[in-house]
């Protein structure tokens, strides 16, 4: 069924609106506190209560002040008609906060109501749809952990299968069973070893995710470590940065790595690695001509060498490759920043 073809456009009242308690991103807080969750806590959840300089409320105070400055939103929410009348928001939930939080304090302009696409008694699927669509794949994207939390409710509690999970968000089946099932090892592994809920870091998400890599579970294997282990090396963090994860296969190989990666972590165990040192020439050559020079093998790239790298996921050429993407992303992030 075509739902684009079952909504219409009107200015809701925000406070008509009931905001959407099954988001990941609130569905933790609902697990916490059951489902009398208010809107209060809904706001602490989407980042509305934190300080504008902490990282977790960037997004909430960088759309504030747009909206502000804009005097209104660009884009409508979304809504569902339920059958008995009740009006409830499926993507936009941060967007009507800030539009009562201005209604409350009597911001000038007109906050009372709020553009949105309504949709009358849409179906459970066709609102994980949406979700997906709007988070998943599109520009307000979720963090990797709620992604994957409502990945693995779609797949265990709704039953969809895996095709359709890709068909509803895009990517690999690879990259969505690895995704459900470092939700599952982190919430199997990572959480016990917890004092409590509030410890929970779901930033260390991406270093579960790294291990499902075959290379990595062989290397702990041979190594004698478990996924608990691995788990409590995250939680005291070993890796730091994260992305030295990927580094693991080659620490645990060696013995002298493997004893300085235990006591002082992952960045100290690599620098007792084997690793040979650039030659003359390339340690001489600007950040201009290597980038340049990535650029171009990467372009000249023979379809056997791109099979080769595609085959070993989890070599450590492919390991070396990603750490480059990622200081790359940081660098010019930083470069583009205006502070």
């Amino acid at each position: 069924m075509d739902i684009t073809n079952q909504c219409s456009f009107e200015r809701v009242p925000v406070d008509k609106l009931t905001l959407d308690a099954k988001n990941p991103r609130i569905a933790k807080w609902v697990e916490m506190y059951g489902d009398n969750i208010t809107s209060e806590d809904m706001s602490l959840a989407l980042g509305a209560e934190s300080g504008p300089c902490e990282e977790s409320s960037t997004t909430f105070y960088s759309l504030r002040e747009s909206i502000k400055t804009n005097g209104g939103v660009i884009h409508p929410i979304i809504v569902n008609r339920e059958p008995e009348g009740g009006l409830v928001v499926i993507e936009g939930n941060t967007r009507t906060l800030i539009y009562r939080e201005f209604l409350k304090q009597g911001v000038e302009g007109n906050w009372a109501t709020i553009p949105a696409m309504v949709y009358n008694a849409l179906s459970e699927k066709d609102i994980d749809a949406i979700r997906l669509q709007a988070h998943l794949v599109g520009p307000r994207a979720w963090d990797p952990y709620s992604k994957a939390k409502y990945l693995e409710l779609l797949r265990n509690s709704a039953h969809l299968t895996f095709g359709q999970l890709v068909d509803f968000c895009g990517g690999r089946k690879r990259e969505v069973q690895d995704y459900i099932a470092a939700y599952h090892d982190m919430e199997d592994c990572y959480r016990p070893l917890l004092g409590s809920d509030g410890e929970f870091d779901a930033t260390r998400f991406s270093a579960f995710v790294e291990l499902q890599k075959g290379r990595l579970k062989e290397s702990l294997l041979n190594a004698r470590f478990t996924k608990k282990d691995f788990a409590a090396w995250v939680r005291d963090k070993l890796f730091a940065p994260l992305n030295t994860v990927r580094h693991l296969p080659q620490i645990l190989g060696d013995p002298r790595s493997k004893e300085v990666f235990l006591r002082d972590g992952a960045q100290e165990a690599m620098k007792v690695l084997d690793i040979p040192a650039p030659d003359e020439a390339l340690g001489n050559s600007t950040l201009e001509h290597l980038a340049r020079e990535i650029i171009r093998r990467i372009i000249s790239m023979s379809h056997s060498d791109f099979r080769r790298l595609q085959a070993d996921v989890a070599s450590a050429e492919n390991a070396a490759l990603c750490d480059a993407r990622d200081q790359l992303v940081q660098l010019c992030s930083e470069i583009a920043s205006d502070e």
